[in-house]
């Protein structure tokens, strides 16, 4: 059997360079080393040999990962994917996430469940967005499911303010109709079901009095007339028309611009 002649420290600290039968044979680790007391004149199997190589990979891969863990919560997909890029074999990467995971470290339960309690807090996601993220990093559906499942239904209306709270810059600028209609869809994009977008729409006081619309009525006109002010009168009143009306005012709110009630139509070409 091969003969250790020299164990040699590395320029690297806690690296050892392997020598057998006065050849380079293989690199280890300080904990290897000791693991197997490896040391001058011991022999070692071929069976050995293989086995360190094993245990000083396996221990390099989990002490990447013990420091990646060390600045913020992983999920195993997310280890897994950095022990890779750091040319970790599978089976060592296997190890280190087994090892992980026995000590604690590595939970992808607990990880979902603190992901959804720090966005209750704090965040702007709803669950739609929530479980795309989730997902994203590698997180079983099921536990996902699991996790979503355990949150009430109204826990989720501070998140949801939290979105619009941008909009209520928005009173007195948009018609009322337009401004639920963008406050619903920001809702959605965010990830909020249909029936919670309802729900937290009705916690907001967004409601607009009548100056407030009529503002927003003056604004979206004036800006329709300067779009549409080189057209024919005609064309121009029905261009005016419809824009108002996609942007959610009534007939009657459209009828009383053009006819100048709302801002004499003199005034307009001073816009």
């Amino acid at each position: 059997m091969p003969i250790i002649t020299k164990v040699s420290s590395q320029k690297r600290p806690g690296r050892f360079n392997i020598f057998l039968d006065g050849k380079y044979s293989f690199s280890a680790a300080e904990q290897t080393v000791a693991e197997f007391v490896l040391l001058k004149g011991q022999e070692l199997s071929e069976e050995q040999i293989v086995a360190i190589k094993q245990f000083d990979a396996d221990a390099k891969a989990t002490n990447i990962a013990a420091n990646y863990l060390s600045y913020e919560p992983r999920t195993v997909f997310e280890v897994l994917q950095y022990l890779n890029k750091h040319g970790i074999d599978n089976e060592s990467a296997q190890a280190a996430v087994s090892q992980m995971t026995e000590m604690g470290f590595l939970d992808d339960a607990k990880y979902a469940q603190l992901l959804v309690r720090q966005n209750l807090r704090m965040g702007t996601d709803g669950p739609l967005s929530i479980s795309n993220k989730l997902k994203q990093k590698g997180i079983d559906p099921e536990i996902i499911d699991n996790t979503l499942a355990e949150i009430a239904d109204d826990k989720w209306l501070d998140a949801g303010k939290r979105v619009l709270k941008s909009m209520k810059s928005k009173v007195g600028k948009l018609s009322q109709r337009e401004l639920e209609r963008k406050m619903t869809t920001k809702l959605l994009n965010h990830g909020f079901s249909g029936a919670l977008a309802s729900a937290i729409m009705g916690q907001m006081d967004f409601a607009q009095n009548e100056e407030d619309q009529i503002a927003a009525l003056k604004k979206q006109g004036i800006k329709a007339y300067k779009r549409f002010r080189r057209l024919p009168e005609s064309q121009r009143q029905n261009k005016i028309r419809n824009y108002l009306f996609t942007h959610g005012f009534a007939s009657n709110e459209i009828d009383a611009f053009l006819a100048g009630e709302i801002i004499p139509l003199d005034e307009l070409a001073e816009y």
